[in-house]
């Protein structure tokens, strides 16, 4: 066998159906549309209209609120950390501050600052720079020595006064 003798099965590929393509095809005149009118034509989408009666989601009242000011939190687990430090990406030696999160590849992006979450176990002693935790995390911190110190514009910064 020879790389340009490699092909299908026979029956495994479909030719793509031509549609509009005449009457002897099967699919000509309209291509497979219906008849004439706007939902024939191409760049027509008119979701949600019900022939003129109130829509669906206009009939239904309007709930909740959406605070255009709350702040987006990247949040990073205790096992995420743990697994990067394993892997020899995050020096637990060094104090980890969002910089050094973003360098090792644990967060993408900080958005408006890193919150440290429960989920999986830390095993070494650290020190971290964040933005806010979740009281489990920063508990499982100190717990194994290290220490977590939260930036005044997190969103635990009322809190940092008894923990920083």
């Amino acid at each position: 066998m020879k790389l340009n003798e490699l092909q299908d099965n026979d029956g495994a590929v479909k030719d793509r159906m031509r549609v509009s393509r005449g009457i002897g095809s099967g699919k000509g005149k309209t291509g497979g549309r219906g008849v004439k009118g706007q939902k024939s034509r191409s760049g027509v989408s008119i979701k949600g209209f019900e022939g003129g009666q109130m829509p669906l989601h206009r009939r239904l009242p309007k709930r909740g609120f959406n605070n255009i000011f709350a702040k987006k939190f990247t949040e990073v687990s205790l096992g995420r950390l743990q697994i990067a430090i394993d892997a020899g990406k995050l020096d637990a030696g060094k104090s980890i501050d969002v910089e050094a999160l973003i360098a090792a590849g644990v967060v993408r992006k900080a958005k408006d600052g890193v919150r440290l979450v429960g989920g999986g176990e830390l095993k070494s002693k650290i020190s971290l720079a964040v933005a806010g935790g979740s009281k489990p995390a920063l508990a499982a911190v100190e717990k194994v020595g290290g220490s977590v110190t939260i930036i005044e514009n997190g969103p635990d910064a009322q809190e940092a006064g008894s923990k920083a």
